[in-house]
C-alpha cells in the first residue's frame, strides 16, 4: 500500500511538472511570437496631442518588448509643432528602428508629416502619394506660398523666397529676406530643424529647405530620385520585402533589418488615446468650457441645485486639461469670460443693452482667437461661434423687447396704480370723508362736495390719504 501511494504521488508530481513545463513553453513561444512581430501604427489625421501620445507610447512599448521594427503608416495634412516634436524626439531616441510609410495611394505627408518622414530611420512612400508643403504660416489666416502649417508656435504668413528650380540653398550674403524679424526667425528655425534631420539621415537637405522656404511638394517617384526618401513600395508586403536586409543606424548601433516572414501586429489607439483625441478637439474643449462656466454660474444663483455645480466642475476641469495640451491664446480665454460676465450682468443691471452688446462682442472676439493656430482641424468652428453668439443676441433682444413692452403697460400694483383710478364715496362730505377704492376703505380729501354712492376719481395719494374729485 505504501509503495502504491508513493507511486501515485510520484506520477501526480511528474504529470503536474510536465503540464507546467508545457504551459511555460507555450507562454514563452507566445511571448517570442509577439516580440518578433512588427508593430504597425496608423495616423490618418492631423498631428495632435492624441497622435503624439499614441505614437510615443507605441514606440516605447515596441522597444520594451524587443520588437524588431515599428512602421508608422502616415496620411496627414500637418499638425501642431509641439506634438510633431514629441514624435520626432521619440523616433530619434528609439531603441528600435522606425519606418515611416506614407500610405495608401493618394495619401500625403504634408507640413509636419514631412518632418516626421525625414526623422525616421527609413522613409518610404506608396505610389501616387506626396510630401512637402512645410512652409510655416501665420496665425490669423494670411495666405502662404506653401501648404498647411507645420506648427503653431512658429506659424507665419510670410515665406522667404527661394529658387524652386535649384537644389542650392540661398546664399548667406544674399539680399535681406522679406518679412518681419519674427517671421524670418520662424522660417529660419524651421529650416535649421529640418536640415538637421536631413543631415542625420543622409537625405536631401536642400530640397527640405525649399519645402520650408517656398512650400515645395514632391511626388513619391521624384522623392526617391532626389534622395528625399529611401523606398517606394506598392503596399506593406512589398515594403517588408524591400526592407529585408536593410542597414540602419539606431542610436549609434548598426542594425540589419530582417523582415522576411515576420507577422505584422497593428496597434490600435486605446481608450486613453481616444479620450484624449475627443477632449483635445478645440470645438469639444470650447463647449466643455462653456458648459463648465454656465454650470457653476447656475449653481451660484441656485445654491443647493448640486447637479449643475458637479457637471460644471467636471466639464471645466476637462476643458482646462484640453487647453493645457492645445495652443490656447489666454487673451481669447479672458475675453470669453468677460463676455459671459457682461451678458449675465445685462440681465441684472439696467444698462439698456450696453453690457449685453459689449459682452457678445467680447465673446465672439475671444472665441475667434482662442486657439492660437491655423492648423487644419485645430480651430473652433466659426459656425458654432456664430450660433452661440446669435442665441445670446436673441436672448438680449428679447430682454430689451420685454422691457420696452412693460414700460408701455399700465401700472397694476402699488400707489402708482391708484392714480387716475375710480372709487366710490361711502358718505356725504365736503372736504374730508371716506371712500371705497380697490377693495379698501380710504380717508379722502376733495375740493368739491361729494355725495354718498357717487363715483370719485383719485388724483394722487399722499401717505394714507387720497386726493379725489367727483368723477
Amino acid at each position: 500500500m505504501t509503495i502504491n501511494r508513493w507511486l501515485r504521488r510520484g506520477l501526480s508530481v511528474a504529470l503536474l511538472t510536465a503540464l507546467g513545463t508545457v504551459s511555460w513553453l507555450q507562454a514563452q513561444e507566445t511571448q517570442r511570437s509577439t516580440a518578433a512581430s512588427i508593430r504597425l501604427l496608423s495616423v490618418r489625421d492631423a498631428i495632435s496631442p492624441a497622435t503624439s501620445d499614441y505614437i510615443v507610447r507605441g514606440i516605447e512599448e515596441a522597444a520594451a518588448s524587443n520588437a524588431p521594427l515599428v512602421i508608422i503608416e502616415l496620411d496627414t495634412p500637418g499638425g501642431l509643432d509641439s506634438s510633431m516634436r514629441d514624435i520626432i524626439q521619440a523616433i530619434l531616441g528609439a531603441d528600435v528602428p522606425v519606418v515611416t510609410y506614407v500610405s495608401p495611394a493618394g495619401a500625403r505627408a504634408a507640413s509636419a508629416g514631412t518632418y516626421i518622414l525625414y526623422a525616421s530611420h527609413v522613409a518610404a512612400m506608396a505610389e501616387a502619394t506626396n510630401t512637402g508643403a512645410a512652409t510655416p504660416v501665420a496665425i490669423g489666416g494670411s495666405s502662404p506660398i506653401g501648404g498647411t502649417p507645420a506648427d503653431n508656435e512658429t506659424e507665419d504668413d510670410s515665406t522667404i523666397a527661394s529658387d524652386e528650380g535649384s537644389d542650392e540653398p540661398a546664399p548667406a550674403d544674399s539680399a535681406p529676406e522679406p518679412g518681419s524679424a519674427s517671421e524670418r526667425k520662424a522660417v529660419n528655425d524651421a529650416v535649421a530643424y529640418i536640415r538637421s534631420l536631413a543631415e542625420q539621415r543622409n537625405r536631401n537637405a536642400d530640397w527640405a529647405e525649399r519645402a520650408v522656404r517656398s512650400g515645395a511638394s514632391i511626388s513619391a517617384a521624384a522623392a526617391l530620385e532626389n534622395n528625399v526618401i529611401d523606398i517606394v513600395a506598392v503596399d506593406l508586403p512589398d515594403l517588408l520585402r524591400q526592407l529585408d536586409g536593410w542597414q540602419v543606424s539606431v542610436n549609434g548601433r548598426s542594425y540589419t533589418l530582417a523582415t522576411q516572414g515576420l507577422a505584422i501586429e497593428r496597434i490600435e489607439p486605446d481608450w486613453r488615446t481616444q479620450f484624449l483625441a475627443v477632449i483635445s478637439n478645440p470645438t469639444v474643449a470650447y463647449m466643455l468650457m462653456l458648459l463648465g462656466i454656465y454650470g457653476l454660474l447656475f449653481e451660484g444663483y441656485n445654491p443647493g441645485a448640486i447637479v449643475p455645480g458637479v457637471v460644471g466642475s467636471i466639464a471645466l476641469l476637462l476643458a482646462l486639461f484640453a487647453f493645457q495640451v492645445l495652443p490656447v491664446d489666454y487673451a481669447g480665454l479672458a475675453l470669453i469670460l468677460l463676455g459671459i460676465i457682461l451678458m449675465i450682468a445685462e440681465f441684472l443691471v439696467p444698462s439698456f443693452g450696453a453690457l449685453g452688446i459689449g459682452g457678445i462682442a467680447a465673446f465672439v472676439f475671444g472665441s475667434v482667437i482662442l486657439i492660437d493656430t491655423d492648423v487644419p482641424g485645430f480651430g473652433v468652428s466659426r459656425t458654432l461661434i456664430g450660433s452661440i453668439a446669435t442665441i445670446a443676441a436673441g436672448l438680449l433682444l428679447g430682454l430689451i423687447w420685454l422691457a420696452m413692452k412693460s414700460r408701455a403697460r399700465p401700472v397694476v400694483s402699488g400707489a402708482e396704480q391708484l392714480a387716475q383710478s375710480l372709487g366710490e364715496a361711502l358718505e356725504d362730505f365736503d372736504g374730508e370723508g371716506a371712500v371705497w377704492a380697490h377693495g379698501e376703505r380710504w380717508r379722502a380729501v376733495s375740493s368739491a362736495p361729494v355725495h354718498k354712492g357717487q363715483k370719485v376719481r383719485i388724483l394722487r395719494i399722499e401717505g394714507l390719504v387720497l386726493h379725489v374729485e367727483p368723477a
